[in-house]
């Protein structure tokens, strides 16, 4: 049987916002956001037209402006800011040139199979100091989009991806796939651009956690 997202209305969104801003950060935290894609390479492509790279990007900014809002805001960086191409090297290197917290790189999926849908988080597949909190703020992900989104959790899972493979051994690194752009309900779901403040919302929400 299909699982209908949930239909978050702004209550969720003021309630989270209340405590986000109300709590106080004994130490500001240097966070990178990966933006998937970017330029030529729009990643995937949705059963209604949208692609990875705008969807990504949409979401990134709305964290920015949720950071904004606080009285001491995180220390957030993006690896793009527009639609442009930045290279794998390039964005892990940008990583470690900061020095940051925590890199999170953002995604869509995609599948030949229309039914496939849900949240998947991956962590590198190699041992490092940062494994542990790796694969606690990949758990602090996946349920919070099950939890308060109705997104299905596909789990947290294990792979060599070059930029979680590039980080592991600075800080802790997650890859994040929102949604399958191939599935009907979950591609409908991201074509509305007010979904994407609540998809920022729960990751903003995950971090400061």
């Amino acid at each position: 049987m299909k699982k209908v997202l949930k239909n978050v209305s702004f209550v969720f969104l003021l309630f989270k916002m209340c405590i986000i801003f109300g709590q106080e950060m004994s130490a500001q935290k240097r966070i990178l956001i990966d933006v998937g894609h970017g330029g030529k390479d729009s990643g995937a492509i949705g059963v209604n037209g949208i692609q990875e790279k705008d969807i990504v990007m949409n979401i990134a900014n709305a964290i920015l402006k949720l950071n904004n809002k606080l009285n001491k805001p995180l220390d957030i960086y993006l690896t793009r800011y527009n639609d442009t191409l930045i290279s794998l090297s390039d964005r892990t290197k940008l990583a470690k040139t900061l020095k940051v917290d925590l890199f999170v790189s953002l995604h869509c999926n995609h599948s030949d199979n229309p039914n496939a849908r849900g949240v998947e988080v991956y962590v590198a597949d190699s041992q490092s100091n940062y494994l542990d909190d790796s694969t606690w703020f990949a758990y602090q992900l996946q349920e919070e989009f099950k939890k308060e989104l109705g997104f299905e959790s596909r789990g947290v899972k294990f792979s060599n991806f070059q930029v979680l493979l590039e980080t592991i051994d600075y800080c802790p690194a997650v890859l994040f796939e929102l949604g399958f752009l191939s599935s009907d309900d979950e591609a409908k779901y991201f074509s509305k651009k007010e979904k994407h403040n609540y998809i920022a919302l729960a990751i903003f929400v995950s971090i400061n956690k």
